[in-house]
């Protein structure tokens, strides 16, 4: 899944999720004729919290991974 996060001043937005980087990049053709000339953007892959899991070696189980 991914996240568009554009920023425009001090304004934040967060549209999503999409299926696809694409799907993401097209909403925000849409989008960019609402905000300003200097505002930014970005698309984030969003992870599922089982890929934050990392097996710990001499252990069976998984601990937290700090991002």
């Amino acid at each position: 899944m991914y996240l568009l996060t554009i920023r425009d001043g001090l304004q934040t937005r967060h549209i999503g999720p999409y299926a696809s980087p694409r799907q993401a990049s097209d909403d925000l053709d849409k989008l960019q004729a609402s905000c300003g000339e200097k505002a930014t953007w970005q698309i984030h892959r969003l992870e599922s919290p089982a890929e934050l899991h990392i097996p710990l070696p001499g252990r069976g189980d998984t601990e937290p991974v700090a991002v």
